[in-house]
C-alpha cells in the first residue's frame, strides 16, 4: 500500500507507526501499539474520574448540604451548570492553544491539576465548615462550584489534545480500530461510572478508614488518585512531535478560530462528519432527558430507574463499535455512517412505539446504541484522518465546543418538547432528525462517487 505524503510525514516523526505492520486488520495493530495502549490507559484512568466526579459531588452534597426533606436537584443544578459553561466558552478557545503546544504536556498536566483540584477539596471545605457566602449559599459549596468550574475547563484542554495525539500515533488505516476501541472504553465507563460510583466511593472510604485516614477523604483520594494516575501514566507516552514544531508565538485566538472554521467550510468530507457527530450527541442528550419520562411509563419500570435503558443503548453502541473495529476497515465510512443512520431513524421510531413493552424499549435502545456507533466512529475517524496536523487542535476544539452546545440545548428543549407534541412525537421528531444526518451522508457518498 503507498502511503500518502501525511502519512509519510507523520511515520517520519513517529517510529511507532513504522512498526505496525501495514497488512494488519482488525485491533491487532493498535493493541501492538506501545504508544497507542499507553495513551488507552491514561484514557480510562482519566475518562473513570471525569464518570464518578460528578457522583462525588452528588455525595458532598447530600452528605453536608441537603435538608431534610428538600429535593436535592436545587443543588446538583449548579454544579452540573458550573460544569457545563466551561465547554461551551472555552472548547473552541482551547483548541488554539493545543494547536500551538506540545500534545503530551498538554495531556499529563491537565490530568495532574484535575488531581490536585480534586484533593484540595476535603481541607477547603473543612476550613470552610459554617460560614456562609449568603444566607442561601454556604461558602463551601461555593468552592465545590469553583473547582468544579477548574476542573471542567481542564478537561477542554484535555480532549482536544487527545483526540490531536490519536493520528500522531496510529497509522491512517487503524484509526477506525483505534476509534472503535476509544468509543467502546467510554461507553463502557460511562456504564461503569454511574452504575457503581457510588458504591465504589463508598469502598474507597471504608479503606480510608481501615488505614486511620480521616473519616469521608476516601472519595476524593479515589477520584484525584484516578486523574493522577492518568498523569502518571501518559508521562512515558511519546507523541513523535518534534519540539522545534510547536511555535512559541502567542496564538492569535480569534484569528485561528476563523481559521479553523474557514478550514470547516472548505474541506466538506470534516464539515459534514462534524455535523452528524452534532446531530448525534443531540440526539443521546435529548434521549437522556426523554428516558425518565420513557421509564415512567413502562409497567415494569419506575422512573428512577431510566439507567436501565440508557445502559441498554450502552451496550449496543461498545458492542459495535468493539465488531466495527475489528471488521470494519474495508468498508466505506460514508457508507458505515450511511447504514448507522438509517438505523438510528428505524430504531427511534421502533422506540416510539414501546412505552409499553420493556421488551421492545430494551431492545430498541440496544439497536439504537449498535447504530450510533456505525454513525461515531467513522464519523470522528475522518475528522481525524482528514485533518492536518497544523488545524487539529483547532477543529477538534470546535468540535468539542459543538458537541457540548448540542450537549446542552436538548436537556433544556426535550422536557418542553415533551410537553407540547407527547414523548412518542417527540422521539418520532428526532428519528426524523437521524434521517435527516442520513441525507446528509447520501450526499457524501455522491461526492465521494
Amino acid at each position: 500500500m503507498r502511503l500518502s505524503s501525511s502519512e509519510t510525514s507523520d511515520n517520519q516523526e513517529n517510529p511507532t507507526l513504522l512498526a505496525t505492520p501495514n497488512n494488519s486488520q482488525g485491533f491487532a495493530p493498535v493493541l501492538k501499539n506501545k504508544q497507542f495502549l499507553i495513551l488507552w490507559s491514561g484514557q480510562i484512568f482519566s475518562q473513570l474520574a471525569d464518570k464518578v466526579y460528578l457522583v462525588l459531588m452528588i455525595a458532598i452534597v447530600a452528605h453536608q448540604f441537603q435538608q431534610p426533606n428538600q429535593p436535592i436537584s436545587q443543588w446538583v443544578s449548579p454544579i452540573m451548570i458550573a460544569f457545563t459553561i466551561p465547554a461551551v466558552l472555552f472548547g473552541s478557545v482551547a483548541g488554539v492553544y493545543v494547536d500551538r503546544w506540545q500534545k503530551k504536556p498538554v495531556l499529563v498536566v491537565s490530568n495532574l491539576l484535575r488531581g490536585i483540584l480534586v484533593l484540595t477539596l476535603p481541607p477547603l471545605l473543612l476550613v470552610s465548615q459554617g460560614q456562609s457566602l449568603s444566607t442561601a449559599i454556604p461558602l463551601g459549596f461555593a468552592l465545590m462550584l469553583l473547582i468544579t468550574f477548574a476542573v471542567s475547563t481542564f478537561t477542554q484542554f484535555f480532549a482536544p489534545a487527545e483526540q490531536a495525539v490519536i493520528p500522531l500515533i496510529v497509522k491512517d488505516q487503524d484509526l477506525l480500530a483505534a476509534n472503535s476501541l476509544y468509543t467502546t472504553t467510554m461507553m463502557a465507563l460511562l456504564i461503569i461510572g454511574f452504575a457503581i460510583g457510588e458504591p465504589l466511593l463508598d469502598l474507597a472510604d471504608n479503606l480510608a478508614t481501615q488505614v486511620s485516614l480521616p473519616s469521608g477523604i476516601g472519595k476524593e483520594i479515589l477520584v484525584g488518585g484516578a486523574y493522577a494516575i492518568a498523569g502518571m501514566i501518559l508521562l512515558v507516552l511519546n507523541t513523535g512531535e518534534k519540539r522545534a514544531s510547536s511555535t512559541k508565538e502567542t496564538p492569535h485566538v480569534w484569528a485561528d478560530i476563523k481559521d479553523g472554521i474557514a478550514y470547516l467550510g472548505q474541506n466538506s468530507r470534516v464539515r459534514n462528519a462534524l455535523i452528524q457527530l452534532v446531530i448525534l450527541f443531540s440526539i443521546f442528550a435529548a434521549l437522556a432527558v426523554l428516558a425518565v419520562s420513557l421509564a415512567d411509563q413502562i409497567p415494569q419500570l419506575e422512573a428512577d430507574q431510566f439507567g436501565i435503558l440508557l445502559a441498554a443503548a450502552g451496550v449496543g453502541m461498545g458492542a459495535s463499535a468493539a465488531i466495527l473495529g475489528s471488521k470494519g476497515q474495508n468498508i466505506n465510512r460514508a457508507r458505515l455512517s450511511l447504514i448507522g443512520s438509517i438505523g438510528v431513524a428505524a430504531s427511534l421510531t421502533g422506540l416510539s412505539f414501546a412505552t409499553q413493552s420493556l421488551g421492545l424499549a430494551l431492545g430498541m435502545t440496544a439497536l439504537l446504541g449498535a447504530f450510533a456507533a456505525l454513525v461515531g466512529v467513522p464519523m470522528q475517524t475522518t475528522i481525524q484522518s482528514k485533518t492536518p496536523e497544523s488545524m487539529r487542535g483547532k477543529v477538534f476544539g470546535l468540535q468539542n465546543n459543538a458537541v457540548n452546545i448540542a450537549l446542552s440545548l436538548p436537556l433544556v428543549l426535550a422536557a418542553e418538547a415533551e410537553t407540547h407534541f407527547g414523548l412518542p412525537g417527540v422521539i418520532l421528531g428526532l428519528g426524523a432528525i437521524a434521517s435527516g444526518g442520513g441525507i446528509l451522508t447520501w450526499y457524501m457518498l455522491q461526492a465521494e462517487s
